[in-house]
This record gives C-alpha cells, sequence and structure tokens, in this order.
C-alpha cells in the first residue's frame, strides 16, 4: 500500500484524538513512517478539531496543505464541507451526518448551512452515514470515532484483524468491548 494523507476533523470533544491513535498505531504496525499533527480551535468548547495523519516510506511533515488529503474523515458535516478545500482530486470524503451548532448559529447570528452534503456530492466523492445511530447500537453515543475509523479502515489496503489489534491496544480496556462493535459496525457499514 502506498503512503497516504488524512484529515481528521470534528468538534472539541468528538474523539478525533482517540481515532488519530488508532490510526496512527495501524499504520505504525504495518511498518508506515507516520506523523501525526493536532490543530485545535476552541476544542474542550465545542470548537473546530483538526489532525493530520501522514503515513508512507519517509514522511517528513506532517502539515497536509490544501489539495493533499487522500482522506477525510469528519465527525460533522460542517467539519467536512469546511475542510473540503484540502480534498486532492479523486480523494474521498467519509462523514457522519450529524449536525452540532457551531457557536455562531446557536447565538443566532448565522444559520446552519442547508444540503451541505449533497453539494459535497456534486464536486467530490463523499460516503455519509448516520454514525450516531450506529455509535449507539455498539452501546455509547461516544463510540461515532471508532464508528467512523472503522469505515475508514474498510477503504484501505491494511487488513481487518490488523485494525482489530490496534483497537485492542489503543482504547482504555473498560470501553473495548463498545469500540469493538462500534468498529465492526462501521466495517461493515453498507
Amino acid at each position: 500500500m502506498k503512503g497516504m494523507n488524512i484529515m481528521i476533523v470534528g468538534v472539541g470533544g468528538q474523539g478525533t484524538l482517540l481515532a488519530s491513535r488508532i490510526l496512527g498505531n495501524t499504520v505504525l504496525s504495518e511498518g508506515f513512517d507516520v506523523k501525526v499533527s493536532e490543530v485545535h480551535g476552541m476544542s474542550q468548547r465545542g470548537g473546530s478539531v483538526v489532525t493530520y495523519v501522514k503515513f508512507g516510506d519517509a514522511i517528513y511533515s506532517p502539515i497536509i496543505d490544501k489539495g493533499e488529503a487522500d482522506i477525510i474523515l469528519a465527525f460533522e458535516q460542517l467539519e467536512a464541507y469546511r475542510a473540503l478545500p484540502w480534498l486532492k482530486e479523486g480523494g474521498k470524503i467519509i462523514t457522519a451526518d450529524q449536525k452540532i451548532n457551531p457557536m455562531p448559529v446557536i447565538i443566532g447570528a448565522a444559520k446552519y448551512p442547508e444540503n451541505i452534503i449533497d453539494k459535497m456530492k456534486a464536486v467530490a466523492d463523499v460516503i455519509s452515514l448516520d454514525a450516531l445511530s450506529l455509535a449507539k447500537e455498539a452501546g455509547s453515543a461516544k463510540a461515532v470515532n471508532v464508528v467512523l475509523i472503522g469505515l475508514m479502515a474498510k477503504n484501505t489496503e491494511i487488513p481487518y484483524e490488523k485494525w482489530v489489534e490496534c483497537v485492542k491496544s489503543t482504547v482504555p480496556p473498560k470501553f473495548l468491548d463498545v469500540n469493538l462493535r462500534a468498529f465492526d459496525l462501521g466495517y461493515n457499514y453498507n
């Protein structure tokens, strides 16, 4: 498998950092050089959180420039839309269809944009899913991140068993069963 540039986007509290650790540990276990860079906005107040994960034979910088992301993994649809300029031609967006109102919408200074997923599908390869319902089915609404990692894993050449091994070694034991179910629901989505 060749290297990839993956951009993980969401809002504070959605588990983007755990997702990036699972991804980083998995590709590292496959022998790739991996660089991860976390860019926090107002992450503890529901602001944007962006994590770049780059892997390949030799990676010198973790930063992904506009037009370079092979995959954008989005935990919220407006965050996916904001990240669209980073997607390379032929890249893929995997997004939860969840909407989380940003502060300008909450205070009434702006409206949440309509038809975001349709707008993205008009210009990019987009897989959207109700990851929140799948996470709840797995046992916890907080497992949206691992549902999405499961779906993304299905779109790589890394074997399923390797992903599961890295979920087991990354997720705290008391949350492992829920997260393994969430991973499988994402992996088997569609």
